[in-house]
């Protein structure tokens, strides 16, 4: 746990039916980061990940891109202390 850190994230534009969420497990798993994605009624995709602070903001660079058929249009991001409570990355259900 030491040095591992934690971030929530909203990702708003067009982000659901763009394969965001599935990407963005292979990324966070690619990066060796921790936790879970899902859709929100809102249409917007909210993460939770953790991990090495250098990995994390690789991913929110890519959460600001996401795949070739989304466009995002704002990150909305809250760091936090990490509990440890998942062992992969995955896509939940939405919310």
């Amino acid at each position: 746990m030491m040095g591992t850190q934690r971030v929530s994230l909203r990702i708003r534009g067009k982000v659901q039916g763009v394969f965001f969420r599935e990407s963005a497990r292979f990324e966070a798993c690619r990066l060796g980061l921790t936790g879970w994605v899902r859709n929100r009624e809102d249409g917007s995709v909210e993460a939770v990940a953790e991990g090495a602070p250098a990995a994390l903001e690789d991913f929110i660079r890519w959460c600001h891109r996401g795949p070739q058929a989304a466009r995002v249009t704002d990150v909305e991001r809250s760091d936090g202390g990490p509990t440890g409570e998942f062992s992969t990355f995955s896509v939940e259900r939405s919310s």
